[in-house]
């Protein structure tokens, strides 16, 4: 039915032009988890204001009611995530208090958190860019990733309910990474802040500083695995030995998971302060 409709009307170019558009749809709602009974939904949420205000000039109009841009839809997503992220947090975890729960809702929902994920669900792909906006590298940008996919959550809801976001949120926001922001709060350590401490570190036992490197990456490209190595540069020398290595979804949390395992090897040896490299697993 959905395809019949949206593939109808046009011949030649533009029907070419809508069976795309329908195949990047599809692709996009099974990475999703959700069919759109309404899927103007999430053309909506994919579409930045850059294009509405083209589409505006090219029809000599200031409003262009087809295609409105996703900017009340991340007002809507925003506050829907903030609700589903508190609903798990708050199920799975009845010893945290009301401080624990907010520091990791807030990990979460940020900006920076939300574009990893827009990044991993390939959604820079799928938006509906200016001309112009489309070759100035837009599609990266955290900010216009991190806005979309509050704008595709707040259609998620506003197509399903609460139940498809909950689906998404368990999969792609939470998953791995609010296992690990579990882990770090049940060791005491500041949340997300391995790396600021094994710079802390280092600088206090004036070793260095530390250096990241991504080794290799593995799997498609919507569901990465990053090995990063995070090694020790002093002076004007290039990095030399290495500390640790670590793996993540994404390269902050692969660089994360380095920083981790490096404390806890210079933690573990008794002579981390004076020589922060010489311990086991170090490579010369």
């Amino acid at each position: 039915m959905r395809k019949k409709e949206r593939n109808s009307s046009g011949c030649g170019k533009k029907r070419r032009n809508g069976a795309q558009v329908e195949a990047d749809l599809l692709e996009l709602e099974k990475t999703l988890g959700h069919e759109f009974s309404r899927p103007e939904l999430l053309q909506r949420a994919l579409t930045h204001r850059s294009l509405a205000n083209e589409q505006a000039v090219a029809i000599g109009s200031s409003e262009v009611p087809e295609a409105p841009d996703n900017e009340r839809l991340e007002f809507l997503g925003d506050a829907v995530l903030g609700l589903v992220v508190a609903e798990a947090m708050f199920l799975l975890h009845p010893e945290w208090q009301e401080g624990e729960l907010t520091r990791v809702r807030a990990q979460l929902v940020s900006r920076q958190h939300m574009a990893e994920v827009a990044l991993a669900v390939n959604l820079g792909s799928h938006l509906r860019l200016s001309k112009g906006e489309d070759r100035s590298g837009l599609r990266r940008k955290a900010t216009v990733l991190s806005n979309s996919m509050e704008a595709v959550i707040a259609a998620l809801f506003l197509d399903g309910g609460l139940e498809p976001v909950r689906a998404f949120s368990r999969r792609w926001v939470m998953g791995e990474t609010a296992d690990q922001l579990a882990r770090e709060l049940r060791s005491g350590e500041a949340l997300g802040n391995f790396k600021s401490a094994l710079q802390e570190h280092l600088q206090a036992t004036k070793a260095g500083v530390p250096v990241y490197r991504v080794k290799s990456e593995s799997g498609p490209d919507h569901r990465k695995r990053f090995l990063v190595e995070v090694g020790l540069k002093s002076d004007d020398k290039e990095p030399g030995k290495p500390l640790a290595r670590g793996m993540g979804s994404t390269k902050k949390h692969a660089e994360q998971d380095a920083a981790k395992r490096a404390l806890a090897r210079l933690n573990a040896a008794g002579s981390a302060e004076n020589h922060p490299t010489d311990g086991e697993g170090t490579e010369h």
